[in-house]
């Protein structure tokens, strides 16, 4: 049976995440496009390890949702050029932090990352990328004083909203056991007081505002739960099946994602996580990495 008798018009497509566990477009790209070409991807259990094939012809995958620290050489590729002649649609989440080369020692300059907002806004269309600052550190690197990575912030937001992105998605680091092994003798990591990330919430929503950039939070229902009424900041859903449908049409899974953080806060709708914390390693080397292991060594999970 052929593929416009199996998929009609309105039947409901999958939509790939690529990926919360690695940089494919910074690092793997080469990989992930001969996937592409051969209609089908390996997908492996981060907890089984077992791997299962899924099919990714446009007739199948609605849309490729990218995250990335590093959209450099996925720009100089033309890979969007070419997955959108193939008949794919594209998301692209970007996380853009403060330059901090102790948090973030393998992310290129500051000047780069900003423009890209630039280039993917203008080859995509500004409504197809979200802004990720995430996630807000705060940590002691000399006695006495702490130090967050927030000082680029605004001129971060400025930069987004000059290319017509007009969502933030925060979050707070999470102080999981392998990141403070990891970063001793180097930095000690603080987790603030509910009452102060509210207060730090709210200041970056008074930021944004008249930028016209709308602030949502990632996992974060203990502090989003906490916040005034006058607050227009929420749980947010980094992959929004309803959002991908307004800007492209077609049909996806508008359920939640099972998989994620619901209890946290987590609002993605269903999709196939493409990626191997194993197989895949993130270069960037970030200190705060949940995806890495505690040493740092890369391959293994």
């Amino acid at each position: 049976m052929g593929s416009a008798s199996r998929y009609g018009a309105h039947a409901e497509k999958k939509v790939l995440s690529i990926s919360r566990r690695t940089d494919i477009p910074a690092f793997y790209m080469e990989g992930f496009m001969a996937a592409i070409s051969r209609r089908l991807i390996s997908v492996e259990n981060p907890y089984t390890r077992k791997v299962r094939q899924i099919p990714v012809t446009p007739d199948e995958v609605h849309t490729l949702v990218f995250w990335s620290k590093n959209f450099g050489p996925f720009l100089d590729a033309r890979h969007g050029e070419t997955l959108k002649a193939m008949g794919y649609h594209v998301f692209f989440q970007f996380t853009v932090n403060s330059g901090v080369p102790d948090l973030e020692p393998g992310v290129p300059p500051l000047d780069q990352r900003l423009e890209q907002f630039g280039e993917l806004s203008r080859r995509f269309g500004p409504e197809t990328v979200a802004w990720r600052f995430d996630p807000i550190c705060h940590f002691f690197s000399e006695p006495g004083k702490i130090r967050n990575n927030l000082g680029d912030f605004d001129r971060i937001a400025r930069s987004a909203a000059d290319a017509g992105i007009r969502t933030c998605v925060a979050s707070f680091m999470d102080l999981y056991p392998k990141i403070i092994r990891r970063s001793r003798g180097k930095l000690t990591f603080i987790d603030l007081p509910a009452a102060d990330k509210i207060t730090l919430v709210l200041d970056l929503e008074r930021r944004l505002m008249p930028l016209g950039i709308h602030l949502a939070l990632c996992c974060e229902n203990a502090v989003a739960n906490q916040l005034p009424l006058f607050s227009t900041v929420r749980s947010g859903a980094c992959v929004s099946g309803k959002r991908i449908m307004d800007r492209y049409g077609g049909s996806v899974s508008q359920r939640a994602d099972t998989g994620q953080r619901r209890g946290r806060g987590c609002g993605c709708t269903k999709s196939v996580d493409v990626g191997s914390y194993r197989l895949h390693p993130c270069l960037h080397n970030c200190l705060y990495c949940y995806a890495n292991p505690a040493d740092g060594k890369r391959g293994g999970s």
